[in-house]
């Protein structure tokens, strides 16, 4: 026979054990006490850690990897500017309501009608737009010259030397002002340049939510490049906005423009052939009609063709005049102005970092080993 189990032993009732935050707070003191035990290694850890920090500081080639992280720039320049949209106003009573809804912490300004592609948040993304960023690389760095602020961006990041020295690129790639298409190896690298503007060297913000102004900020290792994309990123993004707002009434405009310009050129012409047609009516022969009927016939035409020039001017002006208000205005408050910002990574700071750094990740891995 089996011997008897120990019945207190497979007790299916079992409670498991409590947790609290204060004995997950014991074991963590605990492993950080027993990582302590090599206080040696984590002050060698630190000391190296500070060792890289100065090195970042001091060779501009290991800032590569900083960059990225802690956004750190080896003597980089900041240009800013600020930036208010005047869109068109929306009517008496829509203004009203939302500014009384304001009052109460509500934005009704979506439901106005008056938003546009520089309306509201959407500023934000614009300014982001690959497309426009691309442009605005492709203009002259210099105003004689075809070297474009593409060239000189990836002259100062060294990008030109890596993409010459590169097995699958092996050659020296520029990007001239006036070249209007560029290779597939061209296009892929100009994308390169852009996605890093984007995610790293660009920022535009909103100060204040209740405000209208907008702040551009555009950060690179030369201080003329970061002035000129900045004033120009933000010219491109306007003459954009302004020709996708306005692009239906513009042609409108110029279709009545070229209307009445064609009905004035007829006007004076029927103009003096009713003239001549009464000079004849004098010399005429009472007996005969026709000279008389073509008099008659030569006034009417040019009456409809007055009445007709008429309407089409006041159509013309009118579409004028809402052509100008619904033009936005972007109106730029500050410009950057040289000398810029110049951000630079001391070397105190830098070794403090690489002190820190270095010994938390040296004490967590010796507390993590003891958890095993």
């Amino acid at each position: 026979m089996q011997p008897d189990t120990d019945l207190t032993n497979t007790n299916p009732h079992t409670e498991e054990e409590v947790f609290t935050f204060r004995k997950l707070a014991g074991i963590w003191v605990d492993n950080t006490l027993y990582a302590f035990r090599f206080w040696r290694l984590i002050i060698l850890a630190g000391i190296i850690g500070a060792s890289l920090g100065l090195a970042a500081s001091w060779i501009p080639i290991l800032l590569s990897p900083a960059h990225f992280c802690f956004h750190l720039y080896f003597s980089a320049y900041t240009a800013r500017l600020t930036f208010v949209v005047e869109e068109s106003k929306p009517g008496g009573g829509a203004s009203m309501a939302s500014a009384l809804a304001g009052q109460f912490g509500f934005d009704l300004s979506s439901l106005s009608g008056t938003n546009g592609i520089l309306a509201g948040d959407n500023v934000l993304e614009l300014l982001k737009s690959h497309s426009l960023i691309k442009k605005t690389l492709l203009t002259a760095y210099k105003d004689s010259g075809s070297e474009s602020l593409a060239d000189v961006y990836a002259e100062k990041y060294k990008w030109k030397q890596k993409w010459a020295g590169d097995s699958k690129i092996g050659k020296q790639v520029n990007f001239p002002v006036d070249q209007k298409t560029f290779s597939r190896l061209e296009d892929s690298l100009l994308q390169v340049i852009t996605t890093r503007i984007v995610e790293v060297e660009l920022s535009i913000a909103k100060p204040d939510k209740k405000l209208g102004f907008f702040e551009l900020q555009l950060t690179t290792r030369d201080e003329r490049l970061s002035d000129l994309m900045c004033e120009r990123l933000l010219k491109i993004a306007t003459d954009f906005y302004v020709d996708t707002k306005t692009r239906r009434l513009s042609n409108n405009v110029a279709r009545l423009q070229r209307r009445a310009d064609s009905l004035g050129i007829l006007l004076d012409k029927r103009t003096y052939s009713a003239a001549e047609t009464n000079q004849l009516l004098l010399d005429a022969n009472p007996a005969y009609s026709g000279p008389t009927v073509n008099a008659e016939i030569s006034t009417r035409n040019k009456y409809i063709e007055g009445v007709v020039y008429s309407e089409i001017i006041k159509n013309l002006e009118a579409s004028k005049t809402a052509l100008v208000q619904e033009t936005p205005t972007v109106q730029i408050v500050d410009y950057p102005e040289l000398p810029l910002k110049e951000n630079q990574l001391h070397w105190y700071f830098a070794a403090l970092i690489g002190a820190i750094t270095g010994i938390v990740l040296t004490t967590l891995f010796f507390a993590s080993r003891r958890r095993k």
